[in-house]
């Protein structure tokens, strides 16, 4: 009689299983469009489209909303929502608002800060991008908005273990600061 028991058991288990595969086969190929979308806002923001850039961020967030709709699987949002916050951090820095807090962008901390990390790097970009047509003053604006964000940033000193991959990201921003600050630099003289 255990055994019978055992296989009804196993056999609703490989129900759930099956259900879930389903929810996630939906759901991968609108995480990769999730990350496209934010891809192709960024390129727009950099191209000073910002409009068009909207377009794709609404896009992103609705999708975002059609995979929230399942809570098995929030694990495989974590690059979306990085990527969300990395162009929507982004646009409000363009756009001269104030920064968005992982609240606002309803997401955790640990993909906000990630999202954080990778925002820095898009920054020295848009500096790059700035010196490279001698406008001084705009490379100056995200040269300080870099700093910022990483003197921000430089406190949090946690284990792997509570913010998997934050040290690594934190380490690649401090590198592009100090790169960002030495073409600064030498753009003054």
């Amino acid at each position: 009689m255990g055994g019978n028991k055992l296989a009804k058991a196993v056999d609703e288990l490989i129900e759930e299983l099956r259900e879930r595969e389903g929810e996630q086969d939906k759901m991968l190929p609108k995480t990769r469009e999730i990350v496209r979308e934010c891809s192709l806002a960024i390129r727009a923001i950099h191209s000073a489209e910002i409009s068009k850039s909207k377009e794709h961020l609404k896009k992103a967030d609705s999708l975002l909303a059609e995979c929230r709709k399942t809570k098995n699987f929030e694990y495989l949002l974590e690059q979306p929502l990085q990527e969300i916050c990395e162009a929507k951090t982004l646009l409000a820095i363009v756009e001269r608002k104030e920064l968005p807090t992982f609240k606002d962008l309803n997401m955790n901390f640990n993909v906000y800060l990630l999202g954080l990390c990778d925002l820095i790097g898009e920054l020295r970009r848009h500096m790059l991008e700035n010196l490279r047509k001698e406008k001084k003053e705009e490379a100056e604006y995200f040269f300080a908005k870099m700093n910022e964000i990483y003197d921000a940033l430089l406190p949090i000193r946690f284990s792997n273990s509570l913010l998997p991959g934050f040290r690594k990201k934190q380490d690649v921003a401090r590198m592009q600061v100090e790169q960002a600050r030495s073409e600064i630099t030498r753009s003054r003289h």
